[in-house]
């Protein structure tokens, strides 16, 4: 596979495995037994363009590859010696008596659950945009969070839904189709606004897997349907941090846990 294939394949693992972590599976209606829902205000979204620096790029592809060979050794020399920081660490998991490396492997849970870390990892690389970090000069995160009214988000969210119960497609045309299959009819075409996420629903021919659920969603319109694994991401995630050394070296420089 080129290089370019592959960072597509690992991008819609992410947006998914991203999507996963903040709603769980569940199981739904079949698509007979699905109503038309109430239909709501489109609210637009943008989302922050690639840094322009090739050096960042050539950082992202080092990144992929160490992920790839899941060496701790390489991983650690691309994380900052000294001030790593991990904001949203509601389990108090970050140690000041570790390195900057150790503390960065168990925000990502490099080890944990079959290694997830590692893949982690990858999805993050697989990221081109990056927007910068208010709070810290110089540091940028990604994947950059999506720009949009939240004054009129609010007023459509008349439910309260958690963040992790609204998706957006990072590109235009993404089609909703009526059953969760990839030759199923189209229902209706998504643009880049918000989304309303119902649930998540295995493909008919695997499930066994999250990782292979599509969403089911509300678009504006009211209208339902299912959108294919990868295509949508939640309003708010994890972010991976990044800021260059003394030497003009990117490097991670910390971990964003995202908050409902």
């Amino acid at each position: 596979m080129q290089r370019s294939g592959f960072i597509l394949a690992v991008f819609a693992a992410a947006t998914l495995m991203l999507s996963a972590a903040l709603a769980p599976l569940q199981a739904q209606t079949s698509p007979a037994k699905r109503v038309l829902e109430k239909p709501y205000k489109i609210i637009p979204l943008t989302i922050a363009p690639a840094p322009a620096d090739a050096s960042f790029t050539s950082f992202r592809e080092e990144l992929a590859r160490v992920a790839k060979d899941r060496v701790y050794a390489e991983l650690e020399r691309l994380v900052v010696a000294q001030g790593f920081f991990w904001a949203g660490d509601f389990g108090r998991g970050f140690d000041p008596k570790k390195t900057s490396a150790e503390n960065f492997a168990a925000a990502i849970r490099l080890e944990r659950d079959e290694a997830i870390g590692w893949n982690n990892l990858a999805a993050f690389a697989a990221f081109p945009d990056a927007t910068a970090m208010a709070s810290r000069p110089g540091v940028i995160c990604a994947p950059s969070r999506p720009l949009f009214d939240e004054v009129e988000f609010d007023r459509i969210n008349t439910a309260a839904i958690s963040p992790a119960g609204w998706l957006y497609p990072r590109t235009a045309g993404v089609p909703m189709r009526a059953t969760p299959r990839p030759d199923s009819a189209v229902v209706e075409t998504l643009g880049l606004h918000v989304v309303r996420l119902l649930g998540y629903e295995a493909s008919e021919t695997n499930f066994d897997t999250a990782r292979a659920a599509w969403a089911r969603v509300a678009a504006p319109s009211g209208k339902t349907g299912f959108v294919a694994p990868g295509a949508l991401m939640p309003l708010q995630t994890d972010q991976l941090c990044y800021r260059k050394d003394l030497m003009g070296r990117w490097q991670i420089a910390g971990y964003v846990t995202a908050s409902e």
